[in-house]
């Protein structure tokens, strides 16, 4: 299947194939969402408690996919972008205060969206296969959109962009995120599939569904560099 007719909800079923996008390399830019040490960070799974350890093992196909899927492809994706003229952006949830005051709502819930990350600690930073190169910009959030909490948009703008690539962490979140407010923004919005993760495959595969079509299209590394004639 390809991606002319895959991750299609309800909403879309029998809609008309999309046309190729045009992807002209000086207006389109890959946005990196995300992928932060703070992530892929694991404790000894020997050293926790029984319940850590079922939390642990629940992780773990995310881990997998981060390693042996999302970084390896992204970091492919970036090298190719560099290679061909196409901007390489970054985002990434920092906050600008020890204590993590400057944070949004969203941020300081109860639970596993409570992070406190502050801007110059080794968590927040990203992981060390993703690091921009050169100028490459790296805009800091305290918000799930990258568009919303930064000065991203006026960068994009500055930049000439109008395409915007997406890969990163999670895809239910962050990433649907920055898809809804780029789309808002009439910025053409494409997702890679296989350059994201969710913390489940399930979650993962029906947000894909949910936003594509309407915020964004969805298709694989290779699809997209097929498109561009980007050596792969």
């Amino acid at each position: 299947m390809s991606w002319k007719t895959g991750f299609r909800s309800l909403y879309y079923l029998g809609a008309p194939e999309p046309d190729d996008p045009v992807l002209v390399p000086a207006q389109t830019a890959i946005l990196v969402i995300d992928v932060q040490n703070t992530y892929l960070e694991r404790p000894d799974r020997a050293a926790v408690s029984p319940q850590e350890q079922h939390r642990y093992d629940l992780w773990t196909p995310f881990h997998e996919r981060m390693h042996g899927t999302v970084i390896p492809n992204t970091a492919r994706l970036l090298a190719l972008a560099r290679q061909n003229g196409i901007e390489c952006l970054f985002a990434r949830i920092a906050c600008h205060t020890k204590d993590g005051r400057d944070r949004s709502l969203s941020q300081k819930m109860p639970g596993w969206n409570n992070l406190l990350l502050p801007k110059n600690d080794a968590p927040s930073q990203l992981v060390a296969e993703l690091q921009p190169v050169g100028d490459e910009i790296v805009v800091t959030k305290t918000t799930d959109s990258a568009l919303t909490g930064t000065n991203l948009r006026l960068i994009l703008h500055n930049l000439g962009i109008r395409n915007v690539i997406c890969c990163g962490i999670f895809t239910d979140q962050c990433v649907s995120s920055t898809v809804r407010s780029l789309a808002d923004e009439s910025y053409a919005v494409i997702v890679l599939e296989d350059c994201c993760a969710a913390a489940t495959e399930d979650l993962h595969r029906k947000e894909l569904e949910i936003i594509n079509m309407i915020y964004c299209h969805v298709m694989s590394s290779a699809e997209l560099c097929k498109i561009m004639a980007l050596a792969k």
